[in-house]
């Protein structure tokens, strides 16, 4: 994630903030310039080219300050939310910033790294077909099953709730669990549908993966009967990544995102002093020289603070395999 600053002040400021803490100027977030803008009295930002963008309608709502091409319209990312909880959701309402900031955190990476999306909305430029939405759903008001079909996203908002997603974490013995992993992870599967095609790439995605024709009902039921199997950690990234092909190409994406994203935001911070991801010739590389000793660091740290390890994950040789597969599906701008 880049190191966003104040244009007024220079103070130092995150992706979430919506307001300077130092100056107290209003910010808006102008993802053509992937940067944080001030914005006007009345949530105005004129660019340089002399358009006049919008704070984000739903700042109020979910506390989103990505600016929009029309007044009192939604921007880009809120475009793509299909469904979100009812008015009368209290609970839901309540976890719903938490999922919008995840979704506009992934979206941000997203571009950065080349990957260009549309949403299903033919009115808003989208593609009804190939397009993605999302569906942000409250389990107080029905039953919710995270997953992917059809290029809709559906979460699960009780997933912001720090204890509801940690008690579920424990119960599948998961060593990581987090909102944004969510939102990684189904996208895996959203971005095999649409980069995995043709010919080659299909055959080389099943030599890493598997054949992803295997019934996958029958994986899931076989995976929670019977758990990974022997020696899993020599092939995988996670035991969850063992149930089925599209699980393990998902699951591997999602930690492309993770290295991929803190190796960025540790450069942009001074903790590196490397070249952009982008550059490098091959991911692995990345994982190898650069990756696997800032996460050792990181673990070394967060254990000093009494806390759990930031990547409690080993990366198998089969792993940077299918790492440097998914990663080569992008452009990689950097």
């Amino acid at each position: 994630m880049k190191a966003f600053r104040c244009r007024v002040c220079d103070n130092a400021l995150h992706l979430e903030n919506t307001v300077c803490v130092s100056c107290g100027t209003a910010l808006g977030f102008s993802r053509s310039e992937r940067a944080l803008v001030p914005v006007d009295a009345t949530g105005q930002y004129v660019d340089a080219t002399g358009l006049v963008w919008h704070v984000c309608a739903n700042l109020n709502l979910s506390g989103c300050a990505w600016l929009a091409p029309l007044q009192g319209g939604q921007c880009s990312s809120c475009d793509l939310t299909r469904t979100r909880p009812s008015d009368d959701d209290v609970v839901g309402l309540q976890h719903f910033p938490a999922a919008e900031q995840a979704k506009r955190h992934l979206l941000v990476e997203l571009d950065t790294l080349g990957m260009k999306v549309v949403g299903k909305d033919p009115a808003r430029g989208g593609d009804p077909e190939n397009g993605l939405a999302f569906d942000l759903l409250s389990s107080v008001e029905e039953n919710v099953v995270i997953g992917h079909e059809n290029g809709v996203i559906t979460i699960d908002l009780a997933e912001s709730d720090d204890a509801h997603r940690e008690k579920v974490r424990a119960q599948l013995a998961e060593p990581y669990r987090t909102m944004l992993g969510h939102f990684r992870h189904e996208f895996g599967h959203y971005a095999e549908w649409q980069l995995v095609r043709g010919d080659e790439l299909m055959t080389r995605c099943r030599e890493l993966f598997g054949d992803e024709s295997v019934d996958y009902q029958a994986e899931l039921q076989r995976h929670y009967d019977e758990g990974p199997p022997p020696g899993w950690e020599e092939s995988y990234i996670s035991t969850y990544a063992t149930m089925h092909p599209f699980e393990d190409f998902a699951e591997t994406w999602a930690h492309f995102l993770h290295i991929a994203d803190t190796v960025e935001t540790a450069r942009e911070y001074g903790l590196l002093t490397i070249a952009a991801v982008g550059a490098f010739a091959q991911f692995r590389d990345v994982v190898t020289g650069v990756w696997v000793p800032l996460s050792i660091a990181l673990n070394q740290i967060n254990r000093s603070m009494g806390k759990d390890d930031v990547y409690p994950f080993v990366i198998a040789p089969p792993v940077l395999d299918k790492l440097d597969f998914v990663a080569g599906l992008l452009p990689l701008d950097g």
